[in-house]
């Protein structure tokens, strides 16, 4: 059976934060993912799908379970440093890819097992991945990430903290590489996040549906056309398409030469110490968002503009609220510490 190709990430309407958001996750993802809040029905789902069709290659050691780096030995597998040490590992090229954790999944389905009638009768650690070895390297998704069971979201900000997976059973262990971007998508009106989960999403939206009658009535003409001939409809965005993953691979190149000056730094913190932000994260991933922002647009020095982006992107979920409280960032206080 054929399967139906992705919505075209280029003809989602509107919703410009969230595709921004997505973006800026895939040219740097160590930024530390995204978490797209929203009603039902305004494409969150569909676009971060759709992000699967934008992700460039890399370079990845051939035949690896893990797709190790090659260029990064610190963060190798057990098993490419028995085997590589000491010689060149050979390389393939892989694309990234959108892993999906689904809300149901087990712990063991998460993590992966461990074979322990082989490590008792043979002596060896026999290891069967889970969903966080594929995810390495790649963007991991759980959709209705606020309804995930207490313990798999425990695995998740151990694994996202630590960039390693780690399975134990009956004194034997296996640690694996799992460093990814975390994107997930939830309805407010179906529950609250845990604050743990929340803070460590770097990036954060709200959606919400299109208001305006032409462009509402647009998204009506391109579902239907889509689910009318998908193939063409596809085709038809195919060039958009094209620009936006020349867009991103630009982005790429340019990010290691972006650089923040003293006063972008001392900027940053001070938005942090007005909005009465909690630790130090904030102020660093408003920085590295800025500094994704910047190579997005074509430049190598963060400018207050950039910041003032990144402020909208990064801070709202890290407001002090109570449970279930709207999220709310003084964006008085933001353009007076920028202004000054």
């Amino acid at each position: 059976m054929k399967r139906q190709g992705t919505f075209p990430f280029a003809a989602i309407i509107g919703q410009e934060d969230m595709k921004k958001a997505l973006v800026l996750n895939v040219v740097n993802p160590r930024l530390g993912g995204v978490l797209i809040q929203g009603e039902k029905g305004t494409a969150k789902s569909t676009a971060v799908r759709a992000l699967a069709d934008l992700l460039p290659p890399r370079q990845c050691i051939a035949g690896c379970r893990f797709h190790d780096d090659p260029a990064d030995k610190s963060n190798w597998c057990d098993e490419c440093h028995e085997k590589y040490d000491n010689a060149e590992p050979p390389v393939e090229e892989l694309p990234m890819k959108v892993v999906e954790l689904p809300v149901s999944a087990t712990e063991d389905r998460v993590v992966g097992t461990l074979d322990i009638e082989a490590a008792i009768k043979e002596g060896k650690r026999s290891f069967e991945t889970g969903i966080l070895a594929d995810a390495n390297r790649n963007i991991l998704y759980v959709d209705e990430i606020n309804l995930l069971d207490d313990h798999v979201v425990d695995v998740l900000l151990d694994s996202a903290a630590m960039g390693i997976n780690t399975v134990e059973r009956e004194g034997i262990s296996y640690s694996h590489p799992a460093r990814f971007s975390l994107v997930g998508t939830m309805n407010p009106e179906e529950g609250d996040i845990r604050p743990q989960l929340l803070d460590r999403f770097a990036l954060s939206v709200y959606v919400a549906g299109e208001k305006d009658l032409d462009r509402r009535a647009e998204v009506i003409k391109r579902r239907l056309a889509y689910e009318d001939d998908p193939e063409a409809f596809i085709a038809q965005w195919q060039e958009e398409q094209k620009n936006e993953v020349r867009r991103i691979e630009r982005a790429m190149k340019l990010l290691p030469q972006v650089t923040a000056s003293n006063e972008i730094l001392r900027t940053a913190a001070q938005i942090s110490i007005a909005l009465e932000v909690d630790g130090h994260r904030a102020d660093i991933v408003l920085i590295k968002t800025a500094e994704t922002l910047a190579a997005v647009d074509g430049h190598t020095e963060v400018t207050k503009d950039d910041l003032k982006t990144a402020a909208k992107l990064a801070l709202p979920h890290r407001m002090r609220r109570r449970p279930f409280e709207e999220q709310k960032l003084d964006w008085e206080k933001v353009d007076k510490v920028i202004d000054a």
